[in-house]
């Protein structure tokens, strides 16, 4: 019974229809949290392209200002002489055959894998298993490069890595629900932000469809587009 309360009680402070700026949305945000833990605030991004063609399967990295709240688990695919240049950046690990061998195996408690570009070849029969979990080195979110140094700072400091799926959608988080209003104000507006640069020319009519803000269980609220600057 407390718990429909709760959710009575949070779904009462959104008002059905409306178009909340973002300013209200980032501090609306926290207050409908119901979890005890420190949930995840995440932005939904329904955007005008056709996922199908491949000029609008949209991917691509942002550094958030303030992070995301969780610290990245950060594998290093590298040869031995870049692994203390990996493990002195930040990497939590840093090798070559062993983890190949152990991901072969279903290990995949990271975040994220940084490679050189001359293991990526090995890489291509772990595919099946990487794949599925966004896991893939890609060269356009910077994970495959040869200064895995400045890759793994970066990732550490707040980079993440997005794509769109099936729908048109991106899903990604902007923070936590520890964060002030301002925080998760910065990091949507950077994250929305990136994607209107990387508008592609094909795509046609109006580009930003929705823009919604959650908590992991809460409610979602609509973003009103036109409060964002910049966009």
């Amino acid at each position: 019974m407390k718990v429909v309360k709760k959710r009575k009680a949070v779904d009462g402070k959104i008002e059905k229809g409306k178009l909340y700026s973002l300013e209200q949305a980032t501090a609306l945000v926290k207050e409908i949290n119901t979890t005890k833990f420190d949930a995840s605030v995440d932005v939904h991004v329904r955007l005008g392209v056709d996922p199908r063609k491949p000029d609008q399967a949209l991917r691509g990295t942002v550094s958030l200002p303030h992070g995301t709240g969780k610290t990245k688990t950060v594998l290093v695919l590298c040869s031995a002489e870049k692994e203390k240049e990996a493990k002195d950046a930040g990497a939590d690990y840093a090798g070559l055959d062993e983890y190949l061998e152990k991901i072969a195996g279903g290990w995949t408690d990271i975040d994220v894998i940084i490679s050189t570009p001359s293991v990526m070849p090995k890489l291509g029969r772990l595919g099946k298993i990487l794949g599925p979990r966004n896991l893939m080195p890609n060269p356009k979110s910077g994970t495959v490069t040869e200064n895995v140094a400045d890759a793994v700072k970066e990732v550490k400091k707040g980079k993440i890595a997005f794509k769109i799926d099936k729908f048109g959608i991106i899903h990604t988080s902007v923070g936590r629900v520890s964060f002030n209003s301002t925080q998760l104000y910065d990091n949507t507006k950077e994250m929305v932000s990136t994607l209107a640069r990387l508008k592609p020319s094909s795509a046609k009519g109006i580009y930003f469809k929705s823009i919604f803000l959650a908590t992991t269980m809460s409610p979602s609220i609509e973003v009103d587009v036109k409060s964002i600057p910049g966009i």
